[in-house]
């Protein structure tokens, strides 16, 4: 499938996102925490990273299928689970999930996203991941997790990297924060968007899906707020993790890792990959970058877990970066929103067909047949 060539950069995508999606949502989307200094650094340090190309070898042709958690998938990257989906770009996790689908890459489904884990299994025959923001009420857990299974979900990914909401000043201004509340200027923004504002009235107003069989009925944002509050704990430890991996009979993947000591512990825990995060700049602004922290636990780890990565990734030679410097698989969110944002319903095929074409051109570029070789091309 082909993209379209007026935008054929993240950087184009996000700049046609923000001229088509109110102020409040696009900053929502856009922004990290404290003073943006993590969010900045996840990208900057990936493009620190240079590789060698090997022109005089005997090449062939390069291949970029890929296989992790048992899977073969057609690029080594994947879409990262995002919450609130619907409320930034109506219809978006369809949107991706039928892309992601037809691309055959992996989507993970956010337990705060807009639409539920039967939704997306249908839109991909079964094939989506899914993250669980671990509830307080081990009965909601088991009831979610006995959900995922029943869809077919491949892979659970908890998450882990959330003990506290990130202190994002955008989301406090604009109140997006918890509790959320729409503010006159909120309206005023939404008005002057009318293609997201038309959208939002034929897809309707977006909910927190998979949480509809345990919500009590009727409440205002402020109840909705408190709920989620009293519901959620986003802190992991072992005794938490054990009566997951007991239950849960597929692949499980820790999300969030950002040190050596709790890659150590995901192995002893017996979860079958990670996925080294930062939130995508989101949770704590002194954070270590990404790449930072692959480069400190790949060259260990990588035979004893399969590693993956997100956060700060924009491009494909971005993505070839990272595989370079010790990932398996790379995994975007706000990329792909971007795509949403600026395309409607064209914008997933067309951000993996972009990302698919430039991440190609660098493996040709490169003379690398094979995804799994490209660590032989980082320059040290």
């Amino acid at each position: 499938m082909s993209f379209d060539s007026n935008y054929p950069s993240v950087e184009d995508l996000r700049t046609k996102a923000k001229s088509r999606m109110p102020k409040f949502e696009f900053e929502y989307l856009d922004g990290g925490c404290n003073e943006d200094v993590s969010l900045a650094r996840n990208t900057s340090d990936i493009r620190k990273v240079q590789l060698e190309p090997r022109y005089l070898q005997n090449y062939g042709t390069s291949t970029i299928k890929t296989k992790i958690m048992g899977m073969e998938f057609d690029a080594p990257f994947g879409i990262a689970p995002v919450g609130l989906q619907g409320l930034m770009w109506p219809n978006s996790p369809t949107i991706l999930a039928k892309a992601a689908f037809n691309h055959n890459i992996p989507f993970i489904l956010s337990t705060v996203t807009t639409i539920d884990i039967e939704k997306a299994s249908e839109l991909t025959e079964g094939k989506a991941w899914f993250q669980l923001y671990n509830p307080v009420d081990d009965t909601i857990r088991d009831d979610i997790i006995n959900r995922a299974q029943a869809a077919g979900c491949p892979v659970l990914v908890l998450l882990c990297d959330v003990p506290t909401f990130g202190f994002r000043p955008r989301d406090f201004k604009n109140g997006l924060a918890l509790p959320p509340k729409m503010t006159l200027t909120n309206i005023l923004q939404i008005l002057g968007k009318p293609i997201w504002a038309y959208n939002t009235l034929k897809y309707g107003q977006p909910t927190f899906e998979n949480l509809k069989p345990y919500t009590p009925e009727g409440l205002n944002l402020k109840q909705l707020g408190a709920f989620m509050d009293k519901t959620f704990s986003g802190r992991l430890n072992a005794e938490k993790i054990k009566p997951i991996r007991d239950k849960w009979k597929g692949k499980l993947v820790l999300k969030g890792v950002a040190s050596e000591q709790d890659t150590k512990d995901a192995i002893k825990m017996g979860f079958d990959g990670i996925i080294l995060s930062n939130h995508g700049g989101r949770q704590l602004d002194a954070a270590q970058s990404t790449i930072g922290t692959l480069q400190d636990i790949a060259a260990t780890y990588s035979d004893q877990i399969e590693i993956m990565l997100d956060s700060g990734l924009r491009s494909g030679p971005d993505i070839a970066r990272v595989l370079a410097s010790g990932a398996k698989f790379t995994f975007m969110g706000r990329s792909f929103m971007y795509g949403a944002g600026a395309l409607g319903n064209k914008g997933g095929n067309h951000t993996i067909s972009m990302l698919k074409t430039q991440f190609k051109q660098v493996m040709d570029q490169l003379c690398c047949e094979r995804v799994e070789n490209l660590p032989n091309h980082l320059i040290k």
